[in-house]
């Protein structure tokens, strides 16, 4: 049953870019992270509910997961849906590999106590030449489409980025140990969705063209990826362990890049599965996987690492 479910993280959290792809078929980029995160709170509140789990009380621990739903949630699926205007859902999927070295890198101004070593060190630098290759500077000014997508790529490190400084908030201040995951889980995206509906009718607006291919593409990204995945991740790592179950980090990108060129017909540049590898190379490296004899495991990325990380 437990392979059962890191199969299904693996294929449901790899296809996410692959159906925020086809939700902008018909929607804006803000109009499909709002239905997204609206989904995914939903589907969680429901099963809070049929679980009977009750709603924390504490006011500090509401606190924290609002700054959490913003750096884990709101602008991470945002900058997602815009970058993917311009950025193939296989490049963009490789793009999101890059959380654990930015979770490295907020760790160690977040949390006084997490210092990069120099293993960890090289793993960035590593990880930083990753990215430049999957960039490929040298296409930029001779290929119009690769110069057009290099705003949307930048807008994904800014979204790997905001998911380091969640989990790092995360670590900072123990948020939510003690208290089921789920339910943790639960309240965060609750408040993301909150704070998305305040704010969309002012950022989310545009005409709305929808049909059954975008519609379930959005039921999946949602109440799916955004929702149940959560719940499979959270029973998951309860029971291999947090370690064991982020693996699950390195078969995304695979999924990813898979869907854009099979079902999209996305290009695929040499550089950018070259790039992909780089990086997990690097995450590997500063993670301790290679390099050293202490086996340890980086903050899985993305969207896993929320629930790994005991929200």
């Amino acid at each position: 049953m437990n392979a059962l479910l890191y199969v299904l993280v693996a294929l449901t959290w790899g296809s996410s870019f692959f159906f925020a792809k086809i939700g902008l078929e018909g929607l804006a980029p803000q109009q499909v992270a709002t239905v997204r995160t609206v989904l995914g709170a939903l589907t969680l509140v429901v099963v809070l509910l049929v679980t009977r789990r009750r709603w924390p009380r504490e006011r500090r621990l509401w606190g924290h997961l609002f700054v959490v739903a913003v750096f884990l949630n709101a602008v991470p699926s945002s900058l997602m849906a815009w970058a993917e205007q311009t950025v193939p859902s296989g490049l963009a999927s490789i793009y999101n590999a890059t959380t654990p070295i930015m979770t490295l890198l907020a760790l160690a101004v977040l949390v006084p106590t997490e210092r990069l070593n120099r293993r960890q060190i090289g793993g960035i630098v590593l990880g930083i030449v990753g990215v430049l290759v999957l960039v490929g500077p040298w296409d930029v000014l001779g290929d119009p489409e690769v110069l057009a997508s290099v705003p949307g790529q930048l807008a994904l490190l800014g979204m790997t980025a905001s998911y380091g400084i969640g989990l790092a908030w995360l670590r900072r201040f123990g948020v939510g140990g003690g208290i089921d995951p789920t339910t943790v889980a639960t309240v965060q995206l609750t408040l993301a969705a909150v704070l998305m509906l305040l704010v969309a009718p002012v950022i989310a607006t545009g005409p709305v063209r929808l049909d059954w291919r975008i519609g379930a593409a959005m039921v999946a990204l949602g109440a799916v990826g955004t929702g149940l995945a959560y719940a499979w991740n959270t029973r998951l790592v309860g029971a291999w362990g947090a370690g064991r179950a982020s693996t699950v980090t390195y078969l995304t990108p695979v999924v990813g890049v898979a869907l854009g060129v099979l079902v999209l017909g996305e290009p695929l540049r040499w550089n950018e599965p070259v790039g992909g590898l780089v990086v997990l190379l690097g995450i590997a490296l500063a993670s301790g996987l290679i390099g050293s004899r202490r086996r340890s495991v980086p903050a899985p990325a993305g969207e896993q690492g929320a629930a790994a990380a005991g929200r």
